[in-house]
């Protein structure tokens, strides 16, 4: 097993890169091994199981896009459900209509337009779910640098069930 050196450079290059909304790849724990992804505090905040595949969440103009891989070997996964919700110019993160699903491509990216994220709390940020059955479930809430942004990645390392 590789043991992995946190030291006090390592662990401020992280602390700058999560405050700025920035998802980066978890720690690998051994040689070529990626660690899964584990949910973020808030994640789930207003979650609408079941939440419909759709080309378009309301108007569009925002991207929220990303990537899905399997945790250990880091390969992509195609046909996964990810769920996206937010505080838009057109709704408030509860509003049904404010959800909407995309699936996977075959390199396990995905890509969904909807309104403009904006402050809620004082953040601008967005919400994600991986939660399809067939690796745990995972809620992210990336925070965007800025509410003029007009787009905001997240990736998700699932772990089989």
């Amino acid at each position: 097993m590789t043991n992995v050196l946190l030291d006090r450079r390592t662990l401020l290059i992280g602390g700058a890169a999560g405050a700025s909304g920035l998802l980066v790849p978890a720690i690998h724990t051994r040689a070529n091994e990626l660690a899964a992804t584990r949910s973020m505090r808030g994640g789930s905040n207003n979650y609408l199981p079941g939440a419909p595949i759709v080309e378009r969440i309301g108007g569009g103009g925002f991207w929220m896009s990303g990537t899905v891989r399997r945790a250990g070997d880091g390969a992509p996964l195609a046909g996964q459900r990810i769920q996206i919700w937010a505080h838009t110019t057109e709704g408030h993160e509860r509003d049904p209509h404010s959800h909407g699903a995309t699936l996977t491509d075959a390199n396990g990216a995905f890509r969904l337009e909807m309104p403009q994220i904006v402050p809620a709390f004082g953040q601008p940020h967005g919400h994600l779910a991986y939660d399809s059955g067939d690796f745990e479930t995972v809620f992210l809430r990336p925070v965007m640098g800025s509410s003029k942004d007009t787009s905001l990645e997240a990736h998700f390392v699932l772990q089989p069930v």
